[in-house]
């Protein structure tokens, strides 16, 4: 689930805070990187709960109107399609994500709120109301779901503002930024649901494999590590600029970017150009990716000139 342009996000994110900050360690911020990851990886639970949250609203909601009729002795029929939805209770039933919302102890107890907020927008929405004539099936249960998280949540500001308490009392961090992120791969995960598959079927993990973690690791490490080498590189190749006029999240994006090129020879040269490049435009000044475009390509073609750079590339 955690991506590679995830994983540079995240250490570039933790770089910046471990040297503004003098008093922690590499150790510390391997730690802060990791504990990111984690809470991104709570938060596509906590995405997952919602399924069960909203659903309950639902039958709540069911419950308390069926009472009133009684009392006012008026006839009431619901409508139970969303209410009794199939994908629902099976997710619900989920082995995977209920022991690790238990272990975790994640619940959207701060967020309700926010539930009952988006119950009212989505029984407005026209794709909701036909969902409630189809007739019963587990695929069509699925498809709503599915509409919910690709339609309907991502940048909902009621939900970012229940995010924004959950992260208050549940100690995380990055679940407005991530929610996006976290609503995709819910997506790929109702997809993949099948229901024979019953309270057994597999989640995403956090990593897809093993070596994605040791990645992520090393590129932090090795990027504190090489610190003063890859500063001196840039310092020697800054024209008409000053290196204390360099903002400093251009720096710490050149220390990384330059750190992955140098000592991941498995990744192909213009993977790292492309990710890096593309982090400056949603992590720097407006224009800081054209500055750490050239100032990256003019080291590489001095690196390839004097043969320290073993890969090919081709200079933009």
């Amino acid at each position: 689930m955690i991506t590679r342009t995830l994983v540079r996000t995240r250490t570039i994110q933790t770089l910046f805070a471990y040297y503004q900050c003098g008093d922690k360690t590499p150790t510390t911020a391997r730690k802060e990187l990791l504990r990111s990851f984690s809470d991104t990886y709570s938060l596509y639970m906590l995405m997952l709960d919602f399924v069960n949250e909203l659903t309950t609203y639902a039958q709540d909601r069911i419950t308390e109107m069926s009472q009133r009729a009684r009392v006012t002795h008026r006839t009431f029929t619901p409508n139970r399609r969303f209410a009794d939805n199939l994908f629902a209770k099976q997710l619900f039933e989920n082995l995977a994500l209920r022991r690790y919302l238990d272990e975790q102890h994640l619940t959207w107890e701060a967020g309700r709120t926010a539930v009952e907020a988006i119950y009212n927008q989505l029984t407005e929405i026209p794709f909701y109301q036909e969902y409630l004539q189809t007739e019963p099936s587990y695929e069509e249960d699925k498809k709503v779901w599915r509409k919910i998280f690709s339609d309907l949540l991502p940048d909902n500001g009621e939900l970012l503002g229940g995010l924004e308490e959950l992260e208050i009392a549940l100690d995380g961090q990055n679940w407005t930024t991530d929610l996006n992120y976290a609503l995709s791969f819910g997506v790929k995960t109702i997809k993949r649901f099948q229901e024979e598959n019953g309270a057994t079927q597999e989640l995403l993990q956090m990593f897809d494999r093993e070596d994605e973690l040791q990645f992520a690791q090393d590129l932090l490490m090795r990027t504190i590590e090489h610190r003063d080498e890859c500063l001196e590189l840039i310092h020697g190749h800054l024209k008409n600029w000053t290196a204390d006029r360099l903002a400093f999240m251009d720096v710490v994006i050149l220390q990384t970017a330059l750190t992955e090129i140098m000592y991941f020879p498995e990744i192909a040269l213009e993977v790292s150009l492309n990710e890096y490049i593309e982090l400056a435009k949603d992590y720097s000044g407006d224009k800081s990716y054209i500055f750490i475009n050239g100032i990256l390509n003019e080291i590489l073609h001095d690196l390839k000139r004097q043969n320290k750079l073993l890969k090919a590339m081709t200079i933009r």
